[in-house]
């Protein structure tokens, strides 16, 4: 890309721009996303303003280009850790915004995975895409 700008540095910043917007929307929004949290746990408006806190702070990491690993790996644990929501949401039929009929709302739950592929490769937090050095 022109100016010097990568690939993967593009793809960050798009994410970041997600995550950012996401996060924002957590506190907008607190109650609908409480919604959606699993009924075993506790203190669900709570759970939602730390996930977008969390969000926030995600944003900022893959901007930063030596946090970028480390916030590929957290970003990644993350995504895993709040999958559980994703398919409690698909189960019982619960709209968040636009997403309100089964295929969005399980196409959602499917995306989780490239979305953590695609983290980690932009944030070469797992090698992908490294070059191996022969030993010779």
């Amino acid at each position: 890309m022109a100016g010097g700008v990568t690939v993967r540095s593009f793809v960050c910043w798009a994410l970041a721009l997600f995550f950012l917007a996401a996060g924002f929307a957590h506190f907008a929004l607190t109650d609908d996303f409480a919604a959606i949290v699993p009924p075993p746990l506790p203190f669900k408006r709570q759970i939602v303003q730390l996930t977008g806190l969390m969000e926030l702070v995600f944003a900022v990491g893959l901007v930063v280009p030596k946090w970028r690993r480390v916030t590929g790996w957290a970003l990644a644990a993350y995504l895993l850790a709040v999958l559980p929501a994703n398919i409690h949401m698909a189960i019982e039929g619960l709209p968040l915004g636009s997403l309100d009929t089964p295929a969005a709302l399980w196409g959602r739950v499917a995306l989780q995975f490239p979305l953590i592929a695609l983290v980690l490769w932009a944030t070469r937090a797992y090698g992908f895409g490294r070059r191996h050095r022969s030993r010779s």
